[in-house]
């Protein structure tokens, strides 16, 4: 690994100029010190690194000097397709390897376009997370990551709903869905959806497998997230909504929201909308609807319109009654 960081140490003074040993080191997440032992390494090497002291000092190329060792490997190659994602591409431990990459092209790059590149960086930003939820934890991510890249077979621990399992799975491709990274498997003959976070232990082995011939990851994860909607939606709500409500349904449902707005039909002489939207079983549905408090009523089904006054009519009991009292 130092060979790489004394690449992209140089590639660094090549592509920015005169550099401080402090900022060298933050760059490579590294100690100064490990930075003064690299800038000797590279001078011993026949780098022309120049020191430049006092305040606004730091160090240099010599002027007129440039490397080709431009060339990406493999791993940079492909650690490119991340570009726009450093936190999943820490994630998936190539962290140091996508740097370099972005460092080699860089310094390829005519000085025009090199300057555009990171007036683009310093401007767009992409964070893949949802807001207020942190990222899952994925410990096991890197050894997953690497079994689907050199097909091999994974020997899995998996926490699900109803209890812990073991699988032996043909690890397919890795997808990364609102700041949760999944893994899509072949298991006795079927293909499947692991969360990663949920995995307590990996075994990587020797045993290669063969992928299935013309299995698509994008076409496979689409097809399986229009199956889990229809799967969790499984009546429709008929909603009577005011105009408050109608900026908050994209906004609390999504897509879901967004398309029962689009069908929605014309607004009454207060300005209520009647809307339809799928929803989950009753269970999940009455706390969802809630959401929506005063700015919504529901008109059917009647079973669902129940269950929500019964949950209200519990709600009024509650408030009614002296704090920390039950009734």
């Amino acid at each position: 690994m130092r060979a790489d960081r004394l690449l992209a140490l140089l590639l660094l003074l090549q592509n920015r100029g005169r550099m401080t040993a402090t900022a060298l080191a933050a760059e490579l997440e590294v100690s100064v010190r490990t930075v003064y032992r690299d800038i000797e390494a590279l001078g011993a090497s026949g780098v022309p690194v120049r020191t430049d002291r006092g305040p606004d000092g730091g160090y240099r190329l010599m002027d007129g000097y440039r490397t080709r060792l431009t060339g990406l490997t493999d791993a940079e190659a492909g650690a490119l397709f991340l570009a726009g994602a450093p936190g999943p591409a820490r994630d998936l431990g190539l962290g140091a390897v996508l740097a370099t990459a972005q460092l080699k092209v860089q310094a390829a790059l005519p000085a025009e376009l090199a300057e555009r590149t990171r007036r683009i960086q310093d401007r767009f930003h992409l964070d893949a997370p949802a807001w207020f939820r942190d990222a899952d934890p994925v410990a096991h991510l890197a050894p997953i990551a690497r079994a689907v890249w050199e097909q091999r077979v994974l020997r899995a621990h998996y926490r699900r709903w109803r209890g812990e399992v073991h699988r032996e799975l043909r690890p397919l491709g890795i997808v990364l869905k609102g700041g949760i990274w999944y893994l899509v498997a072949s298991v006795d003959e079927a293909v499947r959806t692991y969360r990663i976070a949920r995995f307590l232990a990996v075994d990587l082995t020797d045993e290669a497998f063969v992928r299935p011939a013309g299995f698509d990851l994008a076409a496979y994860w689409a097809e399986s997230s229009r199956r889990l909607e229809a799967a969790l939606h499984q009546d429709t709500a008929r909603l009577r909504i005011s105009p408050q409500a109608r900026r908050l349904l994209p906004m609390l449902y999504g897509a879901v929201g967004r398309r029962a707005l689009e069908d929605a039909g014309e607004p009454d002489a207060d300005g209520w909308t009647v809307v339809e939207m799928p929803v989950e079983g009753p269970a999940v549905a009455v706390g969802d609807l809630l959401r929506l408090g005063a700015e919504a009523e529901v008109l059917g089904p009647p079973a669902l319109r129940r269950a929500v006054a019964e949950a209200v009519a519990v709600l009024a009991g509650r408030y009614g009654a002296a704090p920390g009292t039950r009734e």
